[in-house]
């Protein structure tokens, strides 16, 4: 009987992912239309701009919105390899293809012994929740490489290193990746590829690195945690706007830049607990590699006064990975994930007016999602702290001293 259900299901979950995808594709494709505001225009508009100023040799030095390492043109000029198609039926097919390789590798990871189907069925269930934005944003191509990294990491630190450095070059967070990495050949590789990559791009397209300065005036977005401050002030008359800038829509006005330095503050603090425990740790394992990346991405990503819906399916991959090591202790982080990527969806694109208005239903979508994730970020710093970080010894009691408190306890 066993051994039947696990020839059937890797055709479930086939089935499963296909089917999902499918209606992501349908609406993307605009074959149906999605409620609320367009998210496909990223693509059509903003990214296939893009597109034709990388593919002169140059990056888009004259737009602001352009806050990206030089690594992600790969992903804005990727259409190119399917010329038959437009521009953006040619990315959506791309983010698809990505889709079904990370399916493809937590598959094969999960059917190893010792391990579990549970990451390839929360990738599945978890990425659709998202919605068509998830498709229309080159965030799943990034979460696609961590995916290979992390799951080639234990057996091979350099292949962990060199992709999570390529990872960082187009959007930065994969090189939380190797916060638990326990060989010095994964560090290693990361420098030497970050540093061969970037200076590749660096002598070839001008401009590689001006994103780092494009940033400065930024707001908060308002779909962080930070911006949950704006929310509820706006109904006590402070004064500040709702403005698209560098492309999102953020808060601006007064008391803003201290909330966005408190944020950064946060994440100070964050990164610094995560060396604390990197140098109190023990027991390095595959599992506690996923485990470290998972609680470090998301403590950068409640941390940042940005918070993008599409953020969430860099967390939806790393649960995934993690819950196909039995050993894993984040499964509830992986449902917490889930349940805010459902929320998410409900937030942006279909409830984003009332997020803009700051109304009650928008705020209550953003006290809920943006609660599930940083009781995720708690659980899973709890539990990746109380599982690699031995106990203090006890303080051994001076001489004589226990058999005086028996004494008296006697007594």
């Amino acid at each position: 009987m066993e051994t039947k259900g696990a020839g059937r299901s890797p055709l479930w979950l086939l089935a499963a992912w296909a089917a999902t995808r499918a209606v992501l594709l349908l609406f993307v494709f605009r074959v149906y239309v999605f409620p609320g505001p367009d998210v496909t225009t990223d693509v059509s508009v903003i990214y296939r701009g893009w597109y034709e100023v990388l593919r002169q040799g140059t990056f888009p030095l004259d737009d602001v919105t352009w806050q990206y390492p030089p690594a992600a043109a790969l992903a804005i000029l990727s259409p190119a390899a399917l010329p038959f198609l437009s521009y953006a039926h040619a990315f959506f097919t791309l983010v698809c293809l990505c889709d079904a390789m990370v399916l493809a590798l937590l598959a094969y990871a999960g059917a190893r012994p010792g391990r579990s189907p549970r990451g390839a069925w929360v990738w599945v269930a978890g990425v659709p929740l998202l919605g068509p934005t998830v498709y229309a944003r080159y965030d799943l191509m990034v979460t696609a490489v961590a995916v290979a990294a992390l799951l080639a990491g234990a057996r091979h630190p350099r292949v962990l290193g060199a992709l999570a450095a390529v990872g960082a070059l187009v959007k930065v967070w994969p090189a939380l990746l190797l916060a638990g990495a326990a060989r010095r050949r994964a560090w290693g590789a990361a420098a030497a590829t970050g540093a061969g990559v970037g200076l590749l791009f660096a002598l070839s397209m001008p401009g590689a690195f001006a994103f780092l300065t494009f940033q400065r005036e930024r707001g908060t977005e308002v779909e962080s945690l930070g911006a949950l401050v704006f929310h509820v002030a706006r109904h006590f008359g402070w004064r500040g706007e709702v403005l698209l800038n560098y492309g999102s829509i953020e808060f601006l006005g007064p008391w803003v830049n201290v909330v966005s330095t408190a944020a950064l503050a946060l994440t100070a603090a964050a990164f610094g607990w995560l060396l604390l425990w990197r140098l109190r740790a023990r027991e390095l394992t595959g599992a506690v590699l996923a485990d470290a990346a998972l609680t470090a991405v998301l403590l950068f990503t409640v941390t940042s006064r940005v918070l993008s819906p599409q953020y969430l399916v860099w967390l939806v991959g790393l649960a995934a990975v993690c819950l196909t090591h039995r050993a894993s202790r984040m499964t509830g982080p992986a449902l917490m994930i889930t349940g805010a990527s459902f929320l998410t969806v409900l937030e942006f694109p279909l409830g984003f007016a009332h997020v803009v208005l700051s109304d009650g239903y928008g705020i209550t979508l953003l006290v809920l999602r943006n609660g599930l994730l940083v009781a995720a970020t708690l659980t899973a710093a709890h539990h990746l702290w109380h599982t690699t970080v031995p106990p203090r010894p006890a303080t051994p009691l001076p001489p004589g001293r226990g058999a005086r408190v028996v004494s008296a306890g006697g007594s």
